[in-house]
């Protein structure tokens, strides 16, 4: 099962449950997936960052968050560095301890994990079936990939990218 945040026409946000992507395209085509709060059928998939999950060996999560890789640990799970672009995050202006926290968040990415580039999704495969070592990554994926990782099973977190601070 697949979980997506949902969103109207008018901006109404709500959850669904779906077998898969096909199935929620094919039940969202048809007309059977309606907002509960106007009954609009106009409904998209809303960002959302997916849950961290388990990759190959079975970790155990108390409550879905996404939190940067810890110093000691670099085999932590993948984090994808896709998200909403630094020029839509300053059009909309964030608070200055949101922007301090997400600034920060990067830069502990950026030192706990391994860039691999438009090679996120390959690499995030490599990882959860077992051909590689398991160990932090991040990089960019498509949406597309970003969703075909979801239907296998492969956990990713989309984070706003921010410009470092100390540019």
């Amino acid at each position: 099962m697949i979980h997506y945040q949902l969103q109207c026409h008018q901006g109404h946000a709500f959850d669904g449950w779906f077998k898969d992507s096909a199935s929620f395209d094919d039940q969202a085509k048809a007309g059977f997936v309606n907002c509960p709060g106007c009954n609009s059928t106009e409904v998209t998939r809303a960002l959302m960052a997916p849950s961290l999950g388990r990759g190959t060996k079975k970790f155990e999560t108390t409550a879905p968050k996404i939190e940067p890789p810890r110093a000691d640990n670099r085999d932590s799970l993948p984090v994808a560095a896709t998200g909403p672009t630094a020029a839509a995050i300053a059009e909309n202006g964030l608070p200055d301890n949101v922007r301090a926290l997400l600034q920060r968040l990067r830069s502990e990415v950026e030192r706990s994990c391994d860039y691999v580039g438009a090679e996120f999704a390959e690499e995030a495969r490599r990882i959860h079936y077992g051909e590689t070592d398991p160990h932090g990554i991040y990089g960019e994926a498509t949406a597309t990939e970003a969703e075909a990782l979801a239907e296998e099973g492969i956990d990713i977190g989309v984070l706003p990218w921010l410009p470092r601070s100390d540019s």
